[in-house]
């Protein structure tokens, strides 16, 4: 197999240094996602049972060096490279960052709010195992090529998790004399497998953290719903429904809500609130999934904010016509989080109803829609 190209700026020493290598390489763009990835593909992960995947620098596992990056391109992950130095060592012109730095890897984007949070579950287990250690500062890499930012939601989320302003480094400032980007980190860690290796008890515990910060953030109590009872001392059955606008939304709003109105009418105590995802802050959705304990919903990212409710609350998810056969393994990520959070998927509704589709084996799987 031929190496990727690589430059090697190190100053001479006896202990020589690994050389530069891409960020993203190639070779594996067919198994992208799989073992060591595409993303710093050189490297591989630390994993104990039931743990996160990840990489710590330095570490044993790194003879004691330290990460270094150089370049930021948003364009081409393949611009950007990453080596390994010894702290004594660090190549000409290198600026050191002190503290302590995640690197994140995404394969989709940092702006849906499902594909965003599963990047950050694995630094959340990692903070909880590691005395709650956090970060001066992110570096986000979505196919190698460096981000920026994360979509408000989740920026909102990690800032109420670890408890300060959310740090997103752009490396803007930090250049050579042939004008790149060249710096090493006193400490990092590295994630490129999302959840990918966690026991569900662990993923629990992450959400558990997760619903726990959201709601001291957002001055929501952490009594839970046993606190909300009726003038008769009975408890309140919370049912919301989480609406959306655009695709997968539902074509009669009031027909839907009115279906669900008079089943509600039917129990004492059930009391119904409709609400649109996209009219909402992200406290706004943290206090209304605090004080609901049955969320009906089309398929989509919305759906993401179930893990704010009490454990052992329950899901009802709407999918449109076509997407049992053509949505793929992305149709099931709603059951996933409602498991890895404690709360129960009670069960999907398939429109029977819509456009026949007629060349439905050449349709592309819809994974990535969430």
């Amino acid at each position: 197999m031929i190496a990727p190209k690589s430059s090697n700026p190190w100053p001479g020493n006896c202990e020589t240094p690994s050389p530069f290598l891409p960020l993203k390489d190639l070779r594996y763009s067919s198994t992208a996602q799989q073992g060591h990835t595409w993303f710093m593909s050189s490297m591989y992960d630390t994993h104990e049972e039931g743990e996160v995947q990840y990489q710590k620098f330095p570490s044993e596992a790194s003879k004691g060096r330290v990460l270094c990056l150089k370049g930021n391109d948003t364009h081409d992950g393949s611009w950007n490279s990453y080596a390994l130095a010894w702290p004594e060592t660090l190549p000409k012109n290198a600026t050191l960052m002190k503290g302590l730095t995640f690197v994140s890897y995404n394969h989709y984007n940092y702006d849906n709010i499902w594909h965003g949070l599963s990047s950050m579950v694995p630094f959340v287990a990692w903070h909880i195992k590691n005395q709650c250690a956090v970060p001066k500062r992110w570096i986000l890499y979505h196919w190698g090529e460096l981000r920026t930012k994360m979509g408000p939601w989740l920026t909102t989320l990690m800032e109420a998790t670890y408890g300060q302003t959310l740090n997103v480094e752009n490396f803007d400032g930090i250049k050579d004399e042939n004008y790149q980007i060249l710096t090493c980190f006193e400490e990092a860690v590295v994630m490129r497998h999302n959840e990918g290796g966690m026991s569900r008890e662990k993923r629990m515990e992450v959400y558990d953290l997760l619903r726990c910060k959201a709601r001291v953030y957002c001055n929501v109590s952490l009594a839970g719903r046993i606190a909300e009872v009726n003038e008769k001392g009975v408890p309140v059955i919370g049912m919301t429904m989480f609406m959306r606008t655009g695709a997968r939304s539902f074509e009669n709003d009031t027909a839907v809500i009115g279906i669900f109105n008079k089943a509600c009418r039917k129990v004492e105590t059930c009391r119904l609130l409709v609400a649109y995802s996209n009219n909402l802050t992200f406290c706004e959705q943290v206090k209304l999934m605090s004080s609901t304990d049955i969320l009906v919903s089309p398929h989509g990212a919305q759906l993401t904010n179930m893990f704010f409710m009490d454990r052992n609350s329950s899901i009802m998810e709407f999918f449109p016509k076509g997407w049992l056969k053509l949505a793929g393994v992305g149709q099931y990520v709603y059951h996933w989080i409602a498991s890895w959070s404690g709360m129960v998927h009670q069960g999907a509704w398939r429109d029977p109803e819509g456009d026949h589709c007629p060349y439905p084996d050449e349709r592309p799987p819809l994974h990535g829609h969430l």
